[in-house]
């Protein structure tokens, strides 16, 4: 079985997240103040997440670079 990545959105809080490790982290802001990187204590990205993503429609398509620590 490969890796499982989790996806899950909040229709009511319009807010979207993307897991691709289940381990313990903390939240990060980026260059975008709609996405938030999830990092482990070691800086790696294990997932993003997306606020107000239904506003997203009426802008240009969403762009972003989340950087892998490389320890």
């Amino acid at each position: 079985m490969g890796e499982v990545i989790k996806v899950w959105y909040d229709k009511e809080g319009d807010y979207l997240e993307v897991l691709f490790e289940r381990k313990t982290g903390y939240f990060k802001e980026t260059e975008n103040d709609a996405v938030m990187e999830k990092v482990d204590n070691e800086g790696n990205v294990i997932g993003f997440s997306i606020l107000k993503v239904s506003a997203l429609k009426k802008q240009r398509p969403l762009s972003i670079e989340l950087k892998k620590h490389v320890a």
